[in-house]
């Protein structure tokens, strides 16, 4: 069964950057898109999501307060949290919710270590 990750950010541009380093690193991964917190709800409860990366900074709901929502509905599912905002305060409290944070502008090396990390715990829940 595929791998389904979903990119959420409120900037298409954004969403096309981390979509193309994906399929580049894992070209057999299905990939779903949002906008904001309130489409990715919908969007996992109407379909399979294994992986979610997430902007931090959105309207409405922010990153943090998604990754706390998915991780409450689906404990094992790895979460990165992609910010321009390195603040210790926004890594720390992205840490706290079980999730990876990664920088922007994204690089396919910072990419690279949390989709392999993500695989591994994906392997591990299936075996």
């Amino acid at each position: 069964m595929p791998v389904t990750a979903l990119i959420v950010d409120d900037s298409k541009l954004a969403r096309l950057v981390v979509a193309k380093l994906l399929r580049q690193l894992k070209p057999d991964w299905a990939l779903a898109e949002a906008a904001n917190a309130d489409e990715a709800l919908a969007l996992i409860a109407g379909q399979p999501i294994d992986v979610a990366l997430l902007d931090f900074n959105m309207p409405g709901r922010d990153g943090l307060d998604l990754a706390g929502a998915l991780r409450a509905a689906r404990p094992e599912m790895p979460i990165a949290v992609i910010s321009a905002n390195i603040q210790d305060e926004i890594v720390a409290r992205t840490r706290g919710v079980g999730a990876t944070f990664l920088a922007k502008p994204l690089t396919e090396d910072a990419l690279s270590g949390f989709v392999s990390g993500a695989s591994l715990r994906l392997r591990r829940a299936a075996s």
